[in-house]
């Protein structure tokens, strides 16, 4: 009898386990998918659970004070130095109570962002091992102003205050400068650098040569920071830098008199001088003399792109027009009888343009308008220092408005948070590009018109929960530096 063949199913089998497997890494897959998604929820478990406090966030429902943040109690500045202040890549690099040589640091740009340089240098010092020079200050740029360090700030206060975290010299030793045989190596670093690019590619100089500069120091430093390096950080930029006492002096006295004409008031930085609309890229109706003189002021940076107007404002890139922020005011809710300090160099168009928002709110000031006879005088070449006297009033303001997201609105609203959450109010200028033309094609009401204004403005109202790690500048958001009562549970 003729045996049968065995034949092997082998379409059926590879079909069979084709379908085995597939179905194995999509499980797999998955079950991935899901991990991520919980590690992701449960490190911002803090915040979640924050925000669903505090929603839904309307203005409408009366819940939310526009002048101050009902959970801004719930928060406070913390940046205390840890106990034992180590990051855990330097732990090793850096040889303990031996500075390593001396850094010389050249900031760049307009008061607050050499701030922000001043603060980071802090922390690059602190990762070198070395000793700070007071640095630097930026005489060439767009400002041509003269001022030093010690013209704008308290040099005394920040050596001592940063004593325990990093050595600080107003100059370097003649001794040390005798022994040179060549200049100080000069270097600038990669925008946003890491602490391990200072590690790796900045040290072996500074212990080669003892003395380094690091040129053009804005924004040199990554956000990226343990949180001890980023609480160092707080400490430079929010308790060592103190104004002298000249300029802190005249800026209080500017805050008492606003304070004498009523209980509370609104800062408004304007932001809409001349050099910020030309680099926003920005038209605003002015035909062609318009075009023509803020073309001509462009052409400063010639690295800039060419950009889309419209484009630039359907992103929320065009800061508003001082009319486009009273309205943006009146809508929240602030009534016309609201005091305002405005915060301002020269304004693009002069008193033409300022007048809408004086007829909104009559109440205006400036810092000119509330000094006494000869009283700036001094102070009149120096923008620095006139900056200085408007960062003292908006920071003391019951609400801060910036309109554009630069290194003034950046700093304070950063500042703002780590001592209270004080209302800060930033423009969604991309939505309200949108209601603003609206309005002007009458295609809302008034009613409608700020229904939609809060609604829009529902997360740019400087409340607690709109800050979350990684997000945004250090400098705005230093959410490493705030720390939550316990007794709020």
């Amino acid at each position: 009898m003729e045996k049968k063949r065995f034949r092997r199913p082998w379409p059926c089998m590879k079909k069979a386990l084709f379908s085995r497997s597939f179905g194995v890494g999509l499980m797999l897959f998955v079950l991935g998918l899901t991990s991520l998604l919980m590690g992701n929820i449960a490190s911002n478990l803090h915040w979640s659970q924050f925000r669903r406090r505090i929603q839904p966030k309307v203005f409408h429902n009366k819940r939310l004070d526009i002048w101050k943040s009902n959970y801004s109690d719930l928060y406070y500045g913390c940046s205390v130095r840890g106990a034992s202040f180590r990051c855990e890549f330097c732990i090793f690099s850096i040889p303990p109570n031996r500075s390593n040589g001396y850094l010389l640091i050249a900031t760049s740009g307009g008061l607050n962002q050499q701030r922000t340089g001043i603060s980071d240098a802090v922390v690059v010092a602190w990762i070198l091992n070395a000793t700070l020079v007071i640095p630097e200050m930026d005489h060439k740029s767009f400002w041509k102003d003269d001022s030093d360090f010690a013209n704008i700030f308290d040099v005394d206060w920040f050596i001592s205050y940063l004593s325990n975290d990093v050595p600080v010299v107003k100059r370097i030793p003649d001794r040390v400068m005798r022994s040179m045989e060549k200049l100080p190596w000069t270097m600038r670093p990669p925008r946003k650098s890491m602490p391990e690019y200072y590690l790796e590619q900045v040290l072996p100089i500074l212990r080669r040569r003892h003395v380094l500069q690091l040129t053009k120091f804005d924004y040199r430093l990554t956000n990226r920071l343990d949180e001890e390096l980023q609480k160092l950080r707080c400490r430079a930029n929010f308790h060592a830098l103190r104004f002298t006492s000249s300029i802190e002096s005249i800026g209080q006295k500017l805050v008492q008199k606003m304070r004498g004409m009523s209980s509370r008031y609104v800062s408004v930085h304007l932001r809409f001088e001349p050099d910020m609309l030309a680099f926003s890229g920005c038209y605003y109706g002015g035909g062609d003399k318009e075009r023509a003189e803020l073309g001509e002021i462009r052409k400063r940076w010639a690295t800039l792109p060419d950009l889309s107007e419209e484009g630039e404002r359907s992103r929320g890139k065009c800061p508003l027009t001082p009319h486009e922020i009273g309205v943006m005011l009146k809508a929240l809710g602030f009534e016309n009888d609201t005091y305002l300090y405005v915060a301002s160099g020269e304004i693009y168009g002069g008193e033409k343009t300022l007048q809408p928002l004086k007829n909104l709110f009559p109440n205006y000031y400036t810092k000119e308008m509330l000094a006494d006879p000869g009283e700036l005088e001094p102070l009149l070449p120096f923008s620095s220092r006139l900056a200085a006297l408007d960062f003292i009033v908006s920071d003391e303001s019951d609400v801060f408005v910036t309109n554009n997201n630069g290194n003034m609105a950046k700093i304070l609203a950063g500042r703002r948070r780590y001592m209270g959450h004080k209302r800060t109010i930033r423009p969604n200028a991309k939505k309200l590009s949108i209601l603003f033309r609206a309005r002007n094609q009458m295609k809302l009401d008034w009613e409608a018109f700020s229904i939609k204004v809060k609604s829009a403005q529902s997360n740019f109202m400087g409340e607690p929960d709109e800050m979350r790690p990684g997000r945004g500048d250090f400098h705005e958001f230093p959410y490493s530096c705030i720390c939550k009562k316990e007794s709020s549970h």
